[in-house]
């Protein structure tokens, strides 16, 4: 659209405010709101980096604490639930937002130990089949695992394969499958891209990574709890992802560990004991005998309080629904996205996040050369969002937590100090 023509399309403040104050009225998941803790830093679109506290969280960790202080030791057999059991409990209740069958899903260690975890496991290098595919835009802990394993399989930086990035910060799947050939021994992505939102075609991709025999991961640290996956369907070898973004499970949350069911018998490259079977694990004898499925790629003892709160966050998703949060999400991150285009456009931002709603994960992305400054702007005036170098602003509207006014407010507050700062 010519730029002489954003002032005569414009809505106007009043009619968004009335679109808003409609959506909100309308909005099936309203009720979830008054679950959650308000920071007092104001409205808060920070939920893809760190999800906020629910009142249902903070109840069952005060059940962990209230256990551990009534039950010492004892917790590990009579506590609700048992702690020895309590990892895959969680990977149980994870299973309706993720997919999986029981015994597929466990919460353990933290994204990149469990990321290390499965690349040992999974990646073999054997003569010219050494490459490594991933892609650049992954978050960089990933990479560093990559690279880690690489070296510690003896090979140099020539066998990671990145996949090519357009210039408009997105990947083409096609460019990503043009890499795929016998020489590359394993795929490693992640479901959503950070810095743009971009949500990859996951079925298309795994699909052909499975006709070639090529084994695949992915990272959903950016999806799970916003966007629904069928693992058990899609069935990729296997997937990571942390538990304190869309999923609230609190700052330093375990993570969640997905292995395929033909996997259910393999045996993990890094054993520890609490990847024993269990029925087994206190005989203490000095042979390691595996779990069944992804139990046994634990290392070390659950962290009790920690996983406590997912409890809480996890009752709350499950009475939501998936597919509802989805549709909010998706709601809402299109109001932003329309919002952006009528009263951010002429300040010269730009939406980076792809518009079609199977293109897209739970954050909006959106781009201006001054992006890294806008933030502490934004925060002095009541709004919580992030950046990512060199010009990307970064805002989640989080299905259960936020609603479309704070969305409005929010672009208001940006279009205000992009305004003040005199971009």
């Amino acid at each position: 659209m010519p730029k002489g023509a954003w002032q005569v399309s414009q809505l106007g403040i009043g009619e968004w405010q009335r679109q808003a104050l409609e959506r909100d009225k309308a909005d099936p998941l309203a009720s979830f709101r008054p679950e959650f803790y308000r920071p007092e830093t104001g409205i808060y679109l920070d939920g893809n980096s760190l999800g906020l506290v629910s009142r249902r969280a903070e109840s069952s960790l005060l059940a962990a604490l209230d256990a551990w202080r009534r039950l010492g030791v004892g917790g590990w057999e009579a506590g609700d639930p048992s702690w020895f059991y309590l990892a895959e409990t969680l990977g149980q209740m994870l299973t309706p937002l993720v997919g999986g069958q029981a015994g597929d899903l466990v919460l353990a260690g933290s994204t990149t130990v469990n990321l290390h975890q499965l690349i040992a496991t999974f990646y073999h290098p054997e003569g010219s089949r050494r490459l490594i595919v991933a892609d650049p835009l992954n978050f960089p802990s990933d990479l560093y695992a990559l690279q880690s394993q690489l070296t510690l399989h003896g090979q140099d930086a020539s066998a990671l394969c990145l996949v090519p990035v357009g210039p408009d910060g997105l990947i083409d799947e096609s460019d990503l499958l043009a890499l795929f050939g016998p020489e590359v021994a394993l795929v490693l992505l992640p479901s959503v891209l950070f810095r743009t939102g971009q949500l990859l075609d996951m079925a298309r991709i795994t699909e052909r990574a499975r006709e070639l025999g090529i084994p695949i991961g992915w990272d959903l640290s950016h999806s799970a709890g916003v966007v629904p996956h069928r693992l058990d369907q899609l069935d990729p070898d296997f997937a990571v992802f942390c538990t304190y973004k869309y999923l609230n499970g609190g700052p330093g949350a375990p993570a969640a560990l997905y292995l395929s069911p033909r996997h259910r018998h393999r045996q993990p490259a890094l054993w520890g004991w609490f990847g024993g079977d269990k029925a087994h694990q206190f005989d203490m004898s000095p042979s390691f005998t595996p779990a069944t499925g992804a139990g046994a790629f634990q290392i070390g003892s659950p962290h009790i309080l920690s996983m406590a709160p997912l409890k809480g966050s996890l009752e709350l998703l499950t009475e939501a629904g998936i597919e509802r949060v989805r549709a909010k999400s998706l709601a809402v991150t299109g109001f932003l996205i329309d919002l952006a285009d009528d009263l951010l456009a002429p300040l010269g931002v730009s939406v980076a996040t792809p518009r079609a709603e199977a293109r897209r994960g739970g954050h909006v992305a959106l781009r201006h050369p001054k992006a890294v400054q806008l933030v502490p702007a934004l925060k002095a005036a009541g709004v919580v969002v992030d950046s990512r170098p060199p010009d990307i602003v970064r805002l989640c509207p989080s299905p259960l937590s936020n609603g479309f006014a704070d969305v409005l407010e929010a672009v208001l507050r940006l279009k205000a100090a992009i305004e003040a700062l005199g971009w």
